[in-house]
């Protein structure tokens, strides 16, 4: 098996890589998720471009790979993208990773393939990690339609009305979430989706993954008593074909609405974004205005 990885690599190797960016998938977790042609691109590239290079140096150590790092970041400045650029110019190949998965996925590196791409030179993907993919398919939860809506916002109203935008979707949902808001966010979701199954993933592929399954409510109930530590995965299936949108899921997102808004533009408001009938919400708009 060895002499086959080797030889495998070897192979690739002798064909080399053309001038360009690589994106390149990096483990989640367990090191040994890379894959033969990851390893290939990181030895091969001229630089290597990491979100966090001490962060990336346990991965290149690991592997042996001595290829040249520098940093790229949320944060770089467009002069940064500029030398970037130049390499390539200069018949480099550069090699882009995030922490960890797949870079652009709630990571940096659109605005670097932006600027690639309308420059004219080619960018290059390779499939690889993402905790998406374990977290659905573990999760026990239809697969066969999802959207992945990253990150939910810090704040609880502005969770609470991305999850109303989000309600009517017949499509499981996936979210990442830090632990240190996991709580927060199950009990957001729950008071406007409703008693749907969803699952929490959470450490995928290191040695203390789990995934606790439940309704959104009973997983609230239970990550309030816990100490959530590790990257978090929220999974909430679809709406259920005999589903409707409570008076209590409109009601909560009025509350936030009229905060800010009239009566009549907070009904608007509520209304396009959870696709439902005038009449229903102006009722529960008013019926709060008296309250």
């Amino acid at each position: 098996m060895t002499e086959a990885i080797s030889a495998q690599l070897e192979v690739l190797r002798a064909r080399g890589l053309e001038p360009g960016l690589y994106l390149v998938a990096t483990p989640i977790g367990n090191l040994s998720d890379i894959t033969l042609r990851a390893l290939s691109v990181l030895l091969q590239a001229d630089q290597i471009c990491a979100e966090d290079t001490r962060h990336s140096a346990r991965l290149l150590q690991h592997y042996r790979i001595g290829t040249r790092v520098r940093p790229y970041h949320d944060h770089s400045s467009p002069e940064q993208r500029e030398i970037i650029l130049g390499l390539i110019k200069d018949g480099q190949a550069v090699a882009l990773i995030s922490d960890a998965g797949t870079p652009l996925i709630s990571d940096p590196g659109y605005k670097l393939v932006r600027d690639v791409l309308e420059a004219g030179y080619p960018v290059i993907s390779l499939p690889g990690p993402t905790a998406v993919m374990p977290a659905l398919t573990s999760s026990g939860l239809p697969s066969d339609a999802f959207c992945f809506l990253g990150f939910l916002p810090n704040k609880s109203a502005a969770r609470i009305k991305r999850a109303a935008q989000v309600s009517t979707l017949d499509a499981t949902l996936v979210f990442y979430e830090a632990p240190s808001r996991v709580k927060a966010s199950l009990h957001d979701l729950a008071h406007v989706l409703g008693p749907r199954d969803a699952a929490v993933v959470r450490e995928l592929t290191k040695q203390y993954e789990e995934v606790v399954r439940g309704s959104l409510a009973k997983l609230a109930q239970t990550f309030d008593a816990r100490d959530v530590r590790g990257e978090c995965v929220i999974v909430v299936g679809p709406p259920g074909e005999e589903a409707e949108v409570s008076d209590d899921q409109i009601l909560a997102r009025l509350q936030h609405a009229l905060r800010d808004h009239t009566v009549r533009d907070a009904t608007r408001l509520v209304m396009d974004e959870m696709n439902l009938p005038k009449n229903r919400v102006y009722r529960l708009a008013l019926s709060l205005e008296r309250s």
